[in-house]
């Protein structure tokens, strides 16, 4: 009884400490120059009350009312919450090493090896290093041309599984395609669509450890903001996180020793064969946690984002099937049906690629660009913003402001025909910008292109019923459906002798 007592006053003592070390910081710059603020500002937890499901929506309403840049108190964080372009210009330009640091969160101490791999580490030597080797040896044009055959491979490969079916949960079908693509490019091995019985289970165990590493880091932790809570024992969320490392790195271990141990020579080396030569030279450097944080990475970034981006695009599609065969006629103009759709096509396809824009600027894979932290104090739209600000830029706000697109809740690839297409990429930025812009974007547009312009190219595309796809959005750190989407398909009859070629037997209606 007493220690709950004790713990009682203490928690009113520090409750009533912190209001009033708020009340006086807000008091002393109220005639400053921070950026406008919400009220109230509680109590110990700030502006924490106003990070609800779907944030992005949230903070998007919070910018309505109060303007562009908006100063957040995030428990015990500074926190910039900025919606337009021309402040989010300022601080990927003239401050962009300002805030080229990451902000010390719980996920990133531990999946992100002590916050030094290439997502989470802040600007620096070891930062240079990592993005170095990710954009030249990794994400370069010369290795993603190596690498094209992987990616023709699984498009035909998905194409010949959907040939055998009408109805087809295409959430499943592109999770595995990029799964698939990821992996083969990572250690050479293929996962799904391998009936092979140990293949079998080492793949559900990497569907189990990637689905809840993929929930797990879209889940806020508490003590990220108010460390306080650790204090007293809230560590639910981290011992999830601590088991998830353990089994990471179990699984990825196995991966490096096969390839460690293999005598055989490929074409073309994996990811985890290039950084395995390069720990020859500098195994200080290229330790094997190194390289299971830098392979982890890729996977985060290159499978759920851009799947659950081709899923919107199928989805709104079919809303708009009108725009659906305007698609199929450009693929058969510029490609006709003696041969499939290749990436060397995608340059002479500019409404798919305006589709894939208009999916990412209406559906935005990182609805918030992922959070920097300032570095040291600097200015920001004419307001002083102190050192260790964690910058929230919402580009899915700057992506539906009518001020900046016409009727922007409508689906419209054209927009992307005209001026809106060539506005500056702080309009539009789906891959972020600056020093820590996404250096995958060149491999997302390949595997967005191809594998949409295939399934518009081969099939025809129905709702599975009579009511329009539902678009419901999920919350969690990407933007995806909450309902996986169900379509019908159905082999194109003009690409019967070409889909013939695949060896199945192909159901064509006339």
């Amino acid at each position: 009884m007493e220690v709950t007592i004790i713990t009682i006053i203490i928690i009113f003592i520090l409750f009533l400490v912190s209001y009033l070390l708020v009340t006086v910081y807000l008091c002393g710059r109220k005639f400053s120059d921070l950026p406008p603020t919400v009220f109230p500002t509680l109590p110990i937890i700030g502006h924490l009350y106003l990070v609800k499901p779907l944030v992005y929506r949230n903070f998007a309403k919070i910018s309505e009312k109060h303007g562009p840049i908006v100063y957040l108190r995030l428990g015990s964080r500074h926190g910039l919450l900025v919606s337009s372009p021309s402040i989010s210009k300022e601080c990927f330009t003239k401050n962009d090493i300002t805030f080229a640091n990451r902000p010390q969160l719980l996920f990133g101490k531990i999946i992100g090896n002590n916050n030094t791999s290439l997502a989470w580490a802040s600007y620096g030597e070891n930062w240079r290093n990592l993005h170095r080797l990710a954009s030249l040896e990794i994400l370069s044009s010369h290795r993603l041309k190596e690498f094209h055959g992987i990616r023709v491979d699984e498009c035909r490969l998905m194409i010949r599984k959907l040939l055998s079916t009408s109805s087809v949960n295409l959430k499943t079908v592109l999770y595995d395609l990029t799964l698939n693509v990821m992996m083969r490019m990572i250690s050479g091995k293929r996962y799904f669509g391998v009936e092979n019985l140990d293949m079998m289970e080492e793949r559900k165990r990497f569907r189990e450890i990637f689905d809840e590493a993929f929930f797990l880091a879209g889940a806020p932790h508490i003590g990220d903001y108010l460390p306080i809570m650790s204090w007293f024992g809230v560590k639910g969320l981290e011992k999830r996180i601590v088991a998830l490392h353990e089994k990471l790195s179990v699984f990825l271990q196995g991966l490096i020793e096969q390839l460690r141990i293999s005598k055989v020579e490929n074409e073309r080396k994996t990811v985890i064969e290039v950084l395995l030569s390069l720990q020859k030279s500098d195994p200080k450097y290229y330790t094997d946690q190194m390289i299971r944080s830098f392979v982890v990475v890729l996977l985060a970034a290159g499978t759920d984002t851009t799947a659950g981006t081709m899923e919107w695009a199928m989805s709104l599609l079919l809303n708009h099937p009108q725009i659906l065969k305007k698609a199929q006629n450009e693929i058969d103009s510029v490609i006709g049906n003696a041969r499939f759709i290749d990436e060397t096509d995608l340059a002479s396809l500019p409404y798919l690629h305006c589709i894939v824009n208009e999916t990412l600027r209406l559906y935005p894979a990182g609805p918030l660009l992922f959070p920097r932290e300032s570095s040291e104090d600097c200015v920001i739209g004419g307001y002083t913003i102190p050192k260790g600000t964690m910058l929230m830029v919402n580009q899915w706000a700057i992506h539906h402001d009518p001020n900046i697109w016409t009727e922007p809740e409508r689906f419209s690839p054209d927009r992307f025909l005209g001026l809106q297409g060539s506005r500056d990429g702080f309009h539009f930025m789906p891959f972020g910008s600056g020093r820590r812009r996404c250096p995958g974007e060149g491999l997302s547009f390949r595997v967005l292109g191809m594998t949409l312009g295939s399934l518009i190219q081969c099939f025809d595309w129905e709702r599975a019923g009579q009511e329009m796809v539902d678009m419901t959005e999920s919350p969690g750190l990407t933007l995806a459906k909450k309902l996986p989407l169900v379509a019908k398909c159905s082999p194109r009859l003009q690409m019967k002798d070409l889909l013939s070629q695949l060896g199945v037997g192909v159901p064509f209606c006339h």
